[in-house]
């Protein structure tokens, strides 16, 4: 298909210089949005139209729109970089848009085109590029979502969508430096199941965490971790992010997918960076006896996550109900934590622009 081009429809009361700048200078994550969003339509007959940028404001939506009622709807999350020759680019959008499409199939959504879901990126971050932050590890986070905005009950594909496009500001997701998180084993909830949406990025994954979530925190944990819906015996992912378990040899293992799994971009793109550094890829499943008896025995040395918010996380503590008790396998200290950061260095430097984009993932905005 052809691809419609996009109206840029400015917006006539933008956030006032001062105000911008006073933003930008402690952004947070995901408080503060910029001037403009990206909408465009699709139905049966007419297909994707009336691609827009527009000032950034409420959508309104009728009481029985499919999507409140039977939450069809999928998401993605990426980020917008300042580079130091004063470009702005995006990191592997195309691999955003090719997830979006995927997960769109398994919510009998339209599909989006390549060059329509960037191009609408493209041209929202060109509209509001004033909001991109420089220094540090400074970003514009860019959300694309997709949902049933259909009037109509009745449980089937929605036949009107909304695709649309908004952007934050976001600080350093680690203000006081990359420091490990404590994990809490879910052995009560799973966060998807066998033939499921847990490989889709929709909201109902998120939603199915976040009680697990809270009670991770009730245990002072600062994320929670998902096992297997069947044996209740393989380590999935957090409510968010891909884990990886580096070994005494050097070898890396991470979860295979198992249709339940997101497939992270970031993920992908650690995988690749660690086996240029040398290290031994390995997917496959992954228990979690495996995991508490590697750390403790010391084959285990370093535990991380990845995902688009805080790139590399070390995790510092997995902990787990033992009766009534609360037991804990923590990683080792001293060299724990050597290969996270050299892989985290070598993937923020390409996004940032300090290092030589070899496999190609950074795309030119403006």
């Amino acid at each position: 298909m052809t691809t419609p081009s996009i109206r840029i429809d400015a917006n006539p009361s933008p956030t006032p210089p001062e105000r911008r700048a006073e933003i930008l200078s402690s952004p947070g994550f995901g408080t503060y949005f910029t001037d403009h969003m990206f909408l465009a339509e699709w139905t049966p007959d007419a297909g994707w139209h009336d691609p827009r940028v527009v000032a950034y404001g409420p959508l309104s939506v009728d009481p029985a729109t499919a999507v409140l009622h039977y939450a069809q709807e999928i998401f993605e999350g990426m980020k917008a970089y300042a580079h130091p020759d004063g470009s702005i680019r995006t990191f592997r959008p195309y691999s955003n848009a090719a997830r979006m499409q995927r997960s769109a199939e398994r919510l009998a959504l339209p599909r989006l085109p390549e060059e329509l879901f960037v191009g609408a990126i493209d041209s929202l971050v060109r509209t509001d590029a004033e909001w991109v932050p420089s220094g540090g590890e400074t970003s514009l986070y860019v959300r694309p979502f997709m949902f049933a905005s259909e009037v109509f009950l009745g449980v089937r594909p929605a036949k009107h969508v909304t695709f649309s496009v908004i952007a934050s500001p976001a600080g350093a997701y680690f203000a006081g430096g990359v420091k490990p998180v404590s994990i809490w084993l879910s052995s009560e909830y799973a966060r998807a199941g066998s033939g499921g949406t847990g490989a889709a990025k929709c909201g109902g994954n998120y939603a199915a965490s976040l009680l697990p979530q809270s009670q991770a925190a009730e245990h002072g944990c600062d994320q929670v971790v998902f096992l297997d819906d069947v044996e209740h015996a393989f380590v999935e992912e957090l409510g968010g992010m891909n884990l990886y378990f580096v070994y005494d040899d050097g070898s890396i293992v991470t979860p295979a997918l198992s249709g339940s799994i997101l497939e992270g971009i970031t993920r992908e793109s650690v995988m690749t960076l660690a086996a240029d550094l040398g290290h031994e890829i390995i997917e496959r499943r992954f228990g979690i006896d495996e995991w508490r008896e590697g750390v403790r025995d010391g084959r285990i040395t370093e535990v991380f996550a990845c995902g688009t918010a805080a790139v590399l996380t070390p995790v510092g503590a997995l902990k787990w109900a033992d009766g009534d008790d609360v037991a804990e396998a923590r990683s080792s200290d001293g060299e724990a934590g050597k290969v996270t950061m050299a892989i985290r260095e070598a993937l923020v430097d390409i996004q940032y622009g300090r290092a030589d984009d070899r496999h190609d993932w950074m795309h030119t905005v403006a």
